[in-house]
């Protein structure tokens, strides 16, 4: 019987115990090092007459997984019920080869007689995945590794893209430098850097009116980001620039930017329908540049966001740029990047660096959407705290932001 077949059996095994008992049955969980110290627990908490229900071997932390020759053995007990026996036959005094409980006392004798077989199998295979386990995690490691492999967890990266890292550095690395962790940080450093794909700044040039369209979830920052990067366009490069809103499910949000737009001197419209935003384009078309603020639409909502795409063709949008905030989990931002894409984005940006307690969950959303960033906002403040993306600097905050904590 192969261990799968094997762990598969008992853990049916047990359900059906519980399913027998109802939800009133009482179960205890033990974990020690090894099995006998686990027996031990249980003999002492629950007395001589407990059943053993369960053994397997438990699953470290995330950080203990990586320490060489650590494992945990987890054992649950119950003293509501008897465990029917599923050893061989004891003798021929037995009245039934089913009535003889697995109870703790039972287990003392386990290393000399017959009932010892069946458990010696289960902790012969907990042995054997321990010790493949030590080996698949590379025990020899420095002790530069485990730290650089920390500092990444405490950055918020996931654990298998940091585990990934730590072994692509080890590969790569000269064996002078296993025991430099300044050196280490720096081949990871270049492996994130590689990663990150980068957009140019948006290009305003004379003779021509560029329209760029900010797109994203409610929430992200984007009528904040839109005036920044008006008042960068305006005040520091001279272009001449215009705005153009669709965030009529807000009207806070419209008057937000329209206080922006008086404050810079800027002309801004205010449209609801696809014909309007084509009219709105049309009549600033002798505009160096016109920014688009679209309003928040739920991931969820695939209607407003086919309805948001018809409103950026009405606009011929040169450039479509996905908000995306640094505080969303991993798994968040991904699946809005993924239920934004029927909207056409060409790049990213990415706001709220400032609030994040880490950037480490942002590699996978940029591995996954292979969107380029486009800006990065850190703050409030317009116009200033938005600048282009650059990965080596991104990258460098990521590392920094696991060594701070």
């Amino acid at each position: 019987m192969n261990k799968e077949t094997t762990y598969q059996r008992l853990d049916h095994q047990v359900g059906e115990l519980v399913a027998g008992h109802g939800t009133n049955m009482e179960l205890r969980t033990y974990r020690a090092n090894t099995m006998q110290e686990a027996l031990r627990m249980v003999r002492n908490d629950l007395g001589p007459t407990a059943s053993v229900l369960h053994a397997r071997e438990a699953p470290l932390s995330r950080l203990l997984g990586w320490v060489p020759g650590l494992r945990r053995i987890e054992v649950t007990a119950s003293t509501d019920v008897v465990v029917p026996s599923h050893f061989p036959h004891l003798g021929e005094g037995a009245a039934t080869q089913t009535a003889a409980p697995l109870t703790a006392s039972a287990a003392r004798g386990f290393v000399d007689n017959e009932v010892a077989s069946q458990l010696a199998e289960l902790q012969s295979m907990v042995e054997d995945l321990c010790r493949r386990s030590r080996g698949s995690a590379q025990p020899d490691l420095p002790d530069t590794f485990f730290r650089l492999y920390a500092e990444l967890i405490d950055g918020e990266m996931p654990e298998l893209l940091a585990r990934e890292l730590v072994d692509r550095v080890h590969t790569d690395s000269p064996a002078r430098e296993l025991a430099d962790l300044d050196a280490l940080r720096s081949r990871v450093e270049h492996l994130i850097e590689r990663e990150i794909t980068v957009a140019p700044p948006i290009h305003v040039a004379s003779g021509r009116c560029r329209v760029v369209a900010l797109i994203g979830p409610t929430g992200v920052g984007k009528t904040t980001t839109i005036a920044k990067l008006a008042a960068n366009f305006r005040l520091r490069d001279k272009w001449n620039v215009g705005l153009i809103t669709v965030d009529t499910y807000r009207i806070a949000a419209v008057e937000q930017l329209r206080t922006y737009a008086d404050i810079i001197d800027l002309p801004m419209q205010v449209v609801s329908t696809p014909r309007e935003m084509r009219e709105a384009v049309d009549r600033f078309s002798h505009l160096d540049l016109v920014l688009v603020d679209t309003a928040g639409r739920s991931p969820k909502d695939e209607v407003k966001i086919r309805e948001l795409r018809t409103l950026l063709a009405e606009a011929r949008a040169d450039e479509v740029h996905l908000v995306l905030s640094s505080v969303a989990s991993a798994a968040g931002l991904m699946n809005v990047a993924e239920r934004f894409a029927p909207a056409g984005a060409t790049a990213l940006i990415l706001t709220k660096l400032d609030e994040a307690s880490g950037l480490g969950h942002l590699l996978p959303m940029v591995r996954s959407t292979r969107l380029p960033l486009s800006y990065l906002t850190n703050g409030q403040n317009v116009p200033d705290d938005i600048e282009p993306a650059d990965s080596r600097r991104l990258a460098q905050s990521l590392l920094a932001a696991g060594r701070d904590r």
